[in-house]
């Protein structure tokens, strides 16, 4: 009981809400490796079909809706505020 009065306080909840975000970030990728990679297989049978040349299930799996999304995007975190402090004609 005293280790839960000490570890849960509400000082403590951003703490548990990073490590939270990132195992459920890892958890997500190790789903989705396992899940859709070409290159993993779990059954024995299909580790000893060797090494395939499936390009189009690669290709469909490298090019996933997030790639997709940002393809044609610019790389910026917030475009308004670059602008303002980049674009002296709009100011």
């Amino acid at each position: 009981m005293a280790a839960a009065n000490r570890w849960i306080r509400p000082e403590v909840y951003p703490l548990f809400a990073a490590t939270g975000l990132a195992v459920g970030i890892c958890g997500f990728q190790l789903i989705r490796n396992i899940c859709g990679n070409p290159e993993v297989r779990v059954n024995k049978e299909n580790r000893a079909a060797g090494i395939l040349d499936n390009f189009d299930e690669g290709h469909k799996y490298k090019e996933h809706a997030l790639r997709k999304y940002v393809r044609n995007r610019k790389p910026e975190i917030m475009p308004a505020l670059n602008s303002f402090f980049t674009d002296p004609q709009n100011n």
